[in-house]
């Protein structure tokens, strides 16, 4: 069984997550503060955290930074009321996975959990490391993990899916609906804004800033990546 930790601090909100997910067959533990979340992550193991922005105590946004900065490693889905693209950008860049805004539909929260918790469950498998190299990154998409001159690199379930699609098809253009079919799948349809932020965050993480650009910007169609 999956048990999934809840910081939310909307009571009518966070008692209809709660309630689903355990309908769902999810164990489920919550936090209404978002010092008190963090504290559950230090002491306890989740395989998944839905995670508010707004949040007494402390900001998800600092709880999320906190949860990396101890090498903490569950996925994080970002519940946020806001829509500034800025705001969705620095959480990906802080290490979430995911996020949504609110108000979301139940399906599609459901559907992201199902594919970030399947790629999790893979990723346990103990599949053998080969790693590739792109720009500034060592990565191993079997086992999702990368390095940066053998240092640990932070990336997000869906950062790595996202190079992954872009390593298969390097030099050649990927759309940013093969983005959405093959990374995300059909159970739910974010949008091409959402594509572009997560290439924000990636091409922080392979690029030198002023020396080398891997991930090229194809204007109305796409992405390219070149080795």
């Amino acid at each position: 069984m999956f048990k999934v930790l809840i910081i939310e601090d909307e009571q009518p909100m966070l008692t209809g997550l709660r309630d689903n997910l355990e309908f769902e067959g999810y164990e489920v533990e919550t936090a209404s503060r978002g010092d008190d979340g963090l504290k559950c992550l230090q002491t306890g193991k989740y395989d998944l955290v839905l995670l508010d922005v707004m949040l007494p105590g402390m900001s998800g946004f600092d709880v999320c930074r906190k949860t990396r900065a101890m090498n903490i490693d569950t996925p994080i889905i970002l519940l946020t009321a806001r829509g500034e693209e800025m705001d969705k950008v620095l959480g990906l860049e802080l290490g979430a996975d995911d996020y949504v805004t609110k108000p979301f539909s139940l399906r599609e929260l459901l559907a992201r959990i199902k594919v970030i918790l399947r790629r999790t469950a893979a990723r346990s498998q103990g599949l053998q490391n080969s790693l590739v190299t792109i720009g500034n990154l060592d990565v191993s998409f079997e086992a999702y993990e990368a390095f940066n001159a053998g240092v640990p690199v932070k990336m997000s379930h869906r950062e790595f899916e996202i190079l992954h699609l872009l390593y298969r098809h390097a030099g050649k253009i990927v759309g940013r609906d093969d983005f959405l079919d093959q990374v995300w799948g059909m159970d739910y349809q974010p949008s091409t804004r959402t594509v572009d932020n997560f290439i924000v965050s990636l091409r922080q993480k392979i690029d030198i800033p002023g020396k080398s650009q891997h991930i090229i910007t194809v204007h109305g169609v796409g992405y390219k990546l070149v080795l």
